[in-house]
């Protein structure tokens, strides 16, 4: 379980993209999934440096001619701030079928409340450099 409050995006995103891949168990192999699930909590909170919160766009093409459309990050952050922390390790998976099946172990939320209590998560400490 990871909390995301005040965390830089960036380093949290690898660190995270580490352990769904399984890079911090010495039994990892790159031919199957080994990597374990992270939960992710206050997602509203997360924190990016410099003027990125102004300036950062999500940008994506409809397909069509003039289909290139782009999100400021702070009406995503205000919308679905889940969203943000999903594309940032997505972005750093393999991009296959196994990195898609390991982000399907990825579990964000916005707020600090998650139903995986049941599971008893442990915490995963990420050190920021604020």
């Amino acid at each position: 379980m990871v909390d995301a409050e005040g965390v830089t995006l960036g380093h949290m995103a690898t660190k995270i993209a580490m352990v769904l891949m399984g890079k911090h168990k010495p039994t990892v192999s790159e031919h199957y999934d080994c990597g374990d699930n992270v939960i992710v909590v206050n997602a509203a909170k997360v924190h990016v440096s410099g003027n990125k919160s102004e300036q950062k766009a999500y940008v994506h093409h409809t397909g069509y001619p003039g289909g290139q459309r782009s999100v400021p990050f702070a009406k995503i952050l205000d919308e679905k701030p889940e969203e943000i922390v999903i594309k940032a390790v997505k972005r750093m998976m393999p991009k296959n079928k196994l990195g898609r099946h390991m982000l399907s172990k990825l579990h964000v939320y916005g707020g600090a409340e998650h139903p995986h209590a049941a599971q008893q998560p442990q915490a995963l400490s990420i050190q920021s450099k604020n």
